[in-house]
């Protein structure tokens, strides 16, 4: 009971008795009782966290849903509406022929799609399991969708591993689906039904989904950087000096007068783009994208004001931007000046702000954010500040925010343990 697989059960499990098992240990934990089982560790985990959130057990119902109209707008913001073909291939039939339901929610774990069994899914409203609705673990306990976000990993919940008693004739499998360019969290694919229809198969059946979904999120990417470089074509020939041509993302489909890059900050018509080793850009919108010329070549400096209201980036070359920062990227920002120009893979990065190297995927996705903002002031392979920007950063020990850190490797840098 205490296997550390996805699966929530092995084939040939008894699945009545060991769902009574399971009942017996949910009642036991909770009533501070002696257990005749030990939960999973992913379970247990999860347990521990829905009960400091004061997820009520005997409470199943999420708050309510959202309007149908912000579902709307969120469906038709979200990338996976873009491969809703290929996940309803893959499962929208099997769900339905097995008595399951398909369901789709974005990065927070609110709900956007469902579809399959008419039956389950009248079921599901029972449990306010609909459109729009929030399935986080603070929300509703341990579900497969809330501890698969919690946890970044795939994870099939069955019967009384769900913390709420009204989902214990349940079984869920989630998977969370990634952007296959940056490694960002983008939403959870799940299989739910009723807990006598749990079968250890489901859990590979929605990881092959989501495979399929992220190849073709990936190569929808690159179709468009390939319409993009017939935009590009002309209007580069015409350059005097360098110029990029990139996506609404920041992903660079063609350059001019200037070495190749990969990505550079998301471009705002107000703002320009520092680019290392090169210098700054003006965007100008293009069909598809932005064009970026050259405007200066100063020299980049990066100041870290760790302590401020909130903490910042302020970059000075031609003109001065200020970026804030949340808590996390400050400590990332630190632990990089510190690293110089040796930088830091996401391993290392993942050691140093949660003491094990479990946190790649994690790590990779806050890179991602971090340098949409500051674009190519930040190197990749390993993680490191360009090594032509000038850095300005406090002493780790005199910072406030850095001695109040609980990252070990930022706990190092200011002289603890």
């Amino acid at each position: 009971m205490t296997d550390e697989g996805v699966c929530a059960v092995r084939p040939g499990t008894d699945i009545g008795r060991y769902a009574r098992v399971l009942s017996r240990v949910h009642d036991a934990l909770l009533s501070g009782d002696r257990p005749p089982a030990r939960p999973r560790r992913l379970v247990a985990r999860s347990w521990e966290r829905v009960r400091a959130q004061g997820v009520d057990p005997d409470v199943g119902r999420p708050a309510a849903p959202l309007p149908a109209t912000e579902v709307e707008r969120r469906r038709a913001g979200s990338p996976l509406n873009r491969v809703l073909p290929e996940l309803r291939a893959a499962l929208t039939s099997v769900a339905d022929d097995a008595a399951h339901i398909m369901v789709i929610t974005d990065a927070q774990g609110r709900l956007l799609w469902r579809e399959g069994s008419a039956r389950v899914c009248h079921r599901a409203d029972g449990l306010g399991f609909t459109e729009g609705a929030d399935w986080s673990e603070g929300s509703v306990g341990s579900n497969a969708i809330g501890t698969a976000l919690a946890e970044a990993t795939p994870v099939q919940m069955f019967a009384a591993e769900h913390y709420v008693r009204t989902h214990h004739g349940w079984t869920c499998t989630a998977c969370p689906v990634h952007d296959p360019r940056s490694g960002e969290l983008l939403g959870v694919v799940d299989v739910s039904g009723p807990a006598h229809t749990v079968h250890p198969t489901t859990v590979a059946l929605v990881g092959t989904a989501v495979k399929l979904a992220e190849a073709s999120l990936w190569r929808q990417h690159e179709g468009r950087l390939e319409a993009l470089r017939g935009v590009a074509a002309p209007i580069l020939s015409g350059l005097r000096g360098a110029g990029l041509v990139v996506d609404e993302h920041g992903w660079v489909a063609a350059v001019t007068g200037m070495p190749g890059v990969e990505r550079v900050a998301v471009p705002r018509p107000d703002r320009p783009v520092s680019v290392h080793g090169v210098g700054v850009f003006q965007p100008e919108p293009v069909p598809g994208g932005w064009l970026l010329r050259v405007e200066d070549t100063s020299r980049i400096t990066l100041t870290l004001d760790l302590d401020g209201m909130p903490p910042r980036a302020v970059v000075v070359g031609s003109a001065r931007w200020v970026y804030p920062l949340s808590k996390r990227h400050a400590e990332v920002l630190a632990l990089l000046a510190a690293a110089g120009a040796a930088g830091m893979d996401a391993g290392a990065l993942s050691v140093a702000l949660f003491g094990d190297r479990d946190h790649l995927v994690t790590v990779r996705a806050e890179m991602s954010r971090l340098r949409r903002s500051l674009g190519g002031l930040l190197l990749a392979r390993p993680y490191r500040i360009a090594p032509d920007v000038e850095v300005s950063a406090p002493d780790p020990a005199a910072s406030a925010l850095l001695r109040r850190s609980t990252a070990p490797g930022v706990r190092r840098l200011v002289g603890g343990r």
